[in-house]
């Protein structure tokens, strides 16, 4: 019988405080606020809470400044799934920088092959062309570009509150007006409608729309769940006019919700999927797009479709393959189902509304800002969770899929006792 143990892998080293670049903590924040982000360091300490990772391990990471543990619920968006420092992910890293390196993207590639041979099997063969990426942002480009191409078409659909990545096409097509603007990137061929709106949806779907593009359960909008049918429905006018259905589940895949993927559930089949941070398993950076057959097809028509040096790195292949074998090991998607239920059992009579598909959870405060409030207290109980970008009522709840029963009940119960 396959046990929690085997699923976590046996315990790795600490990561060790030694290798720290700076010799105190005020140097340190004094270097990111000069070279990286002003704006954090401020903000971080408007709200009184000032952490650096320091050692890690499994569920958990530690603050460097306080020295507590904290349980990780925010898991970086899912690039934390497998929990920190996965020994069976590290261990095929580290037997991989034996032999290998980045590769040549212009060459043939075993390692390229088999993961993305594996990433096909886990839609049973519905979308069998993979384009590897390095970041989810450059995959979700990937995708519109595919759309834009095949169809011939310029317009594409999005949705109001959706999060998409951070480069040119990503934000054009991400649901956040003020980041638009300031890029000067509100594109007249990018449409956005409320999200879980149907009718509006429908309405703007015409036929001269390439691809309307969704996340599966959109995360900065703070995981509300879609309707019964919404899904279904944009599918069907996607069919009607010739439209691509791309579906962004970045955050919401590899067993995030209980199954390989989340819009399996919902009984759609989209053209292309978003794949990234959890496919990484937290040591090397990989995502990817995968297609069906006609698009991937038309794409690869041209040699150099999409030419990255880094896209489908050879290592970064290894590890996703690894990633994987794990979510695909026997026993690992019932048991994130079973602890779905442990939580929700959790926080059935929780004095806080849940939003929560599999375990990815959101919990609502109530009021703007709420989030910040709920996120401060838990950092200082011992939990990290974050709040949602677009909806600061909703605090962001995303506990790695690898814990034991009883650290799942302890989660629970500290959150109760502070959120309560």
């Amino acid at each position: 019988m396959t046990t929690t143990d085997d699923l976590r892998g046996a315990a790795a080293p600490p990561a060790g405080r030694s290798a720290a670049p700076y010799a105190s903590h005020d140097e340190l924040v004094a270097a990111f606020g000069e070279h990286v982000h002003p704006g954090k360091v401020r903000t971080f300490a408007a709200l009184g809470v000032d952490v650096v990772m320091g050692e890690r391990q499994g569920p958990r990471f530690q603050d460097a400044v306080s020295g507590r543990w904290l349980w990780n619920c925010h898991s970086n968006g899912g690039v934390f799934n497998l929990g920190h420092r996965n020994p069976t992910v590290i261990a095929a890293l580290r037997d991989a920088l034996d032999e290998l390196d980045v590769g040549n993207h212009h060459l043939v590639s075993g390692w390229r092959a088999r993961a993305a041979e594996r990433l096909a099997a886990s839609t049973d063969g519905r979308l069998p062309g993979v384009v590897f990426t390095v970041s989810g942002s450059e995959a979700i480009d990937v995708a519109i570009k595919v759309a834009r191409g095949s169809t011939g078409r310029r317009r594409v659909v999005t949705t109001d509150g959706a999060y998409h990545g951070a480069t040119g096409l990503a934000v054009a097509a991400g649901g956040d007006a003020p980041t638009r603007d300031r890029y000067l990137l509100d594109l007249p061929d990018f449409v956005h409608v409320p999200y879980d709106d149907l009718p509006a949806i429908e309405a703007a779907i015409d036929d001269g729309t390439a691809a309307v593009l969704l996340e599966a359960i959109p995360a900065t909008l703070g995981f509300p769940l879609p309707s019964p049918g919404y899904l279904t429905g944009v599918q069907a006018r996607c069919r009607e006019v010739g439209a691509l259905l791309l579906v962004d589940e970045v955050q919401t895949g590899l067993g995030r919700t209980g199954s390989w993927w989340f819009h399996t559930q919902e009984g759609i089949e989209p053209d292309a999927l978003i794949v990234g941070k959890a496919l990484s398993g937290g040591v090397y950076p990989v995502s990817a797009t995968l297609l069906a057959d006609a698009p991937f097809r038309w794409f690869t028509e041209e040699f150099g479709s999409h030419p990255s040096s880094f896209g489908g790195s050879e290592l970064g292949c290894v590890v996703a393959t690894t990633v994987c074998g794990i979510v695909g090991a026997d026993g690992f998607l019932p048991h994130v189902r079973d602890l779905a239920a442990r939580f929700a059992d959790g926080f059935a009579d929780a004095p806080f509304g849940v939003r929560q598909r599999g375990l990815t959870m959101a919990f609502e405060t109530g009021r703007d800002g709420g989030a910040f409030d709920a996120w401060a207290q838990l950092f200082r109980a011992g939990v990290f969770a974050f709040p949602a970008g677009y909806d600061t009522s909703v605090l962001q709840f995303k506990p790695p899929l690898i814990l034991r029963d009883e650290e799942a009940d302890t989660i629970v119960a500290l959150v109760r006792t502070v959120l309560g």
